[in-house]
């Protein structure tokens, strides 16, 4: 039996997205930047998705730029606005908690003369509007912090950082990926002008995404050519994979307050019964306000990667920080800003929950997973050292 708790990392296409994308790889195959038949086909097609798009974050259809995924919608939302408003200033603040894409864009941005403050954030990676309003200067152009952690699913107070950046008169960019289908989005009552969704982050396909460009914002495009998708992300836009993302945004309207109850079901019982049945294990983010589908627990005195290897023996699918930055060996970067020393981070383990689990999967990780920290830390030098010192 195997069990698939990574959904963080990777979704499945829902089946019935796929039977919705199916006739525009082949039948309905037109350029919408083509004057023919094929091409207004193409052209209502792409503007219908647009607008069911828009309407899922509560904004208007010539605000939603299609792009190729989240990475590439933070590029053009952090790049491009940098280098368009840079006669304003050369300040961008981010938080410590970012995903991996962000940072390594405020690193480009640096090497370009920007100068990037990363803001702190408290023991359960949550930041505090107090201190982000006393890093502004009058310098300061772009404030981007993501709607939630894609790593410990912590919800960050989105509203209020809209309403200080809108105050202020600084563009409020948002990475909302990990909490899309988890949290209604409204662009307009949490004040973001910039907003990051993807496709497979819904049940979608991989390979489109959406930047959300809230009306007078002035942003540069990054990739230049045919000017489409109103001259920010040139190129034939993939028909196919926006009518999925239109389909998967569809079902997640319809379906994800039923689905959010039933994740967070899955959660709390994963949570309590691996806290409950493994001594010496600790939650890692926020107790309450995070993600419904995610249980990230600590385990002392032992590596993340021996459990992952250990759970894949017994058919559980799991991870140990963000997948897109699993090819590294240093700690998870959100971990650490939490306060976590490097031992303790590296003990973590990541569970994240999806449409497609069932309460034989929770209860499949509470049977395997304690008599497997057990067995590893009789193995564990850390841990013997730990006893022998109690």
């Amino acid at each position: 039996m195997s069990s698939y708790l990574d959904y963080q990392s990777s979704k499945p296409v829902d089946p019935r997205v796929i039977e919705a994308m199916l006739p525009y790889f082949h039948e309905h195959f037109g350029n919408p930047s083509s004057l023919h038949g094929e091409g207004d086909e193409a052209t209502k097609v792409l503007e219908d998705c647009r607008q069911t798009i828009a309407g899922f974050i509560n904004a208007e259809p010539d605000e939603i730029i299609f792009t190729s995924g989240a990475t590439e919608s933070n590029t053009v939302a952090l790049i491009g606005y940098a280098s368009r408003n840079r006669d304003k200033g050369d300040h961008i603040i981010i938080s410590e908690v970012e995903h991996i894409s962000i940072h390594n864009i405020a690193k480009y941005l640096e090497k370009d003369g920007f100068k990037v403050s990363r803001l702190p954030v408290d023991q359960y990676g949550k930041i505090n509007v107090q201190k982000l309003a006393s890093r502004i200067t009058p310098q300061t152009i772009l404030i981007s912090i993501g709607y939630a952690s894609n790593e410990i699913g912590t919800i960050q107070p989105i509203a209020e950082v809209g309403a200080l950046a809108r105050e202020k008169g600084i563009a409020f960019h948002s990475d909302a990926v990990a909490a899309e289908g988890l949290i209604p989005l409204d662009v307009k009552k949490d004040q973001i002008d910039l907003l990051t969704i993807s496709s497979n982050d819904i049940y979608g396909p991989k390979g489109i995404g959406v930047l959300y460009v809230r009306k007078g914002m002035r942003v540069n495009p990054v990739i230049i050519g045919g000017g489409q998708e109103r001259g920010l992300r040139s190129g034939t836009e993939n028909i196919a994979g926006i009518v999925g993302m239109s389909k998967a945004v569809e079902i997640m309207r319809k379906e994800m307050t039923e689905e959010v109850k039933r994740l967070t079901g899955y959660r709390d019982t994963l949570i309590k019964n691996l806290l409950a049945r493994i001594p010496k294990s600790h939650l890692n983010g926020h107790p309450i306000d995070r993600l419904a589908n995610n249980a990230h627990v600590r385990f002392e005195a032992i590596e993340g990667e021996s459990l992952i290897l250990a759970l894949r023996d017994e058919g559980v699918s799991a991870a140990t920080g963000s997948a897109c930055s699993s090819k590294t060996l240093e700690p998870s970067h959100t971990l650490i800003s939490t306060g976590l020393l490097h031992e303790e981070a590296h003990g973590s383990l990541e569970f994240t929950l999806g449409r497609f689990n069932t309460e034989a999967d929770v209860d499949r990780v509470i049977e395997v997973l304690p008599p497997i920290v057990e067995r590893l830390r009789k193995l564990s030098p850390l841990y013997k050292a730990e006893e022998m010192a109690t």
